[in-house]
């Protein structure tokens, strides 16, 4: 299917309907700059403020690399002024706090792996995050005598369970984009970019 002249307006209404012969007959080239053409068109009727989406993208990329530059010289003065050992306040509550969270996200990723939902892929990468994360403290706040307590529940439970709910979410990430109509198969699913 060749570009025709005006490419990017909209056809007269006079316009004939493609049929499914014709569409059948398109290489698969063609048709992703069919649905590329009238997905553009969709988002003229669609997006009400173009412009306000690129401003909320330039704040959040903004807002993203000053926070990870600012966090370079905070990190070097917790690392050089911190003691190595602190008599917490609020102990129970932040672990027990912890705790919850941990258990609401797995109860929404079993919930939503259940009903088969595509979302699952949010709470799974996220309890497979707070997995790692109560690992890690586990093991770095025991005492002594309690630390292979927590490193064998990090080796045998937290760490795999973790690692495969982080890797099912981007199985599933990965399921989307190549199962995208607009996705071009020569192209890594990990380079397609951000419709906005």
């Amino acid at each position: 299917m060749e570009p025709s002249e005006g490419e990017g307006d909209i056809p007269p209404k006079t316009a004939r309907p493609l049929s499914d012969a014709e569409i059948a007959t398109m290489s698969s080239h063609e048709r992703r700059e069919l649905i590329r053409r009238l997905r553009v068109l969709d988002e003229r009727a669609a997006a009400p403020r173009p412009e306000l989406l690129r401003l909320y993208r330039r704040f959040r990329l903004g807002a993203l690399a000053g926070g990870s530059v600012a966090m370079i010289p905070w990190i070097v003065f917790l690392a050089v002024t911190l003691p190595t050992s602190y008599n917490a306040r609020n102990w129970s509550v932040v672990w027990v706090g912890f705790d919850v969270l941990l258990v609401a996200m797995m109860a929404a990723t079993a919930y939503l792996g259940g009903r088969h939902r595509q979302v699952v892929m949010l709470p799974a990468f996220g309890t497979g995050l707070l997995l790692l994360v109560d690992a890690w403290f586990d093991i770095m706040t025991s005492g002594s005598r309690d630390v292979w307590i927590s490193v064998g529940t990090a080796v045998l439970g937290e760490i795999p369970l973790g690692v495969l709910l982080i890797a099912s979410a981007l199985l599933i990430f990965r399921f989307l984009i190549l199962s995208h109509p607009l996705h071009d198969p020569v192209k890594s699913p990990w380079r397609m970019k951000m419709p906005f």
